[in-house]
């Protein structure tokens, strides 16, 4: 396909990487320099103006901040039968049409950095047919079905960046107490992704509830200090509606 991507930001040029050996004829924006010419250097990428990836490109992905949308798209020429997915959440569907006309806006579609290296999630809305036939099977698409279940989605994706922090602090207790620093943050990182990737919650709980061993005595340490109740607290906080 003849893919353009608007915005090179964190995500979209791992978006970029992750399919730049798929055979697309890739053309991104050279809005972030830095970004456009390392996509370049290392996969060959076309780099141009906002414009240029517009004329570009058959299938336009929108790596915009939420708020730059209304400043960058209106001064943009798009045609008929192009289709544009956007990584902008706080935009729906309805309104970006209007920025794009007449292009048409297909689906909102949320990456994560991992999808560079294939394996990843992705969350999205709209005709998804489009992210499937580019982003599976290497990577794993997960369609909601109104904006309301995308916003949900978006809070609790949020849990990564504790969870991550959780296994860094148990990394950087055992670190000091082995030999290997290394080798340490590398066994709990295998350690909680396998075991993730191999069983659904509910029964690898059970299987960690032995009465007594060290996973059920630090998850009721971790519950009596409140745990659960400050995450429900912080995921409702991000689900309220900013001011």
């Amino acid at each position: 396909m003849r893919l353009g991507f608007i915005g090179t930001g964190t995500i979209a040029s791992a978006v970029v990487e992750g399919i730049a050996k798929d055979g697309h004829q890739i053309t991104v924006s050279e809005r972030s320099r830095a970004r456009s010419a390392d996509l370049a250097a290392r996969f060959g990428v076309a780099v141009a103006d906002n414009q240029g990836v517009v004329d570009a490109g058959d299938v336009l992905f929108l790596g915009l901040l939420p708020g730059q949308a209304a400043e960058v798209l209106p001064g943009l020429v798009f045609r008929p039968g192009q289709r544009v997915i956007s990584f902008m959440a706080g935009v729906p569907l309805p309104r970006l049409a209007a920025l794009v006309a007449p292009a048409d806006p297909v689906a909102v579609m949320l990456p994560f950095p991992g999808i560079a290296q294939g394996g990843s999630p992705i969350i999205a809305l709209g005709a998804t047919d489009l992210v499937q036939d580019i982003f599976s099977p290497a990577n794993m698409v997960y369609t909601v079905a109104d904006e309301a279940e995308l916003s949900a989605y978006l809070c609790a994706q949020a849990v990564l960046s504790p969870a991550v922090k959780l296994v860094a602090d148990a990394a950087g207790w055992l670190a000091p107490r082995v030999q290997e620093a290394a080798q340490a943050e590398d066994f709990l990182r295998v350690l909680v992704g396998s075991s993730l990737m191999a069983n659904d919650l509910s029964p690898l709980l059970q299987a960690l509830n032995t009465p007594g061993g060290y996973n059920a005595r630090l998850r009721q340490h971790m519950d009596a200090e409140g745990m659960p109740e400050a995450l429900a607290r912080g995921l409702e906080t991000l689900a309220k509606p900013t001011p």
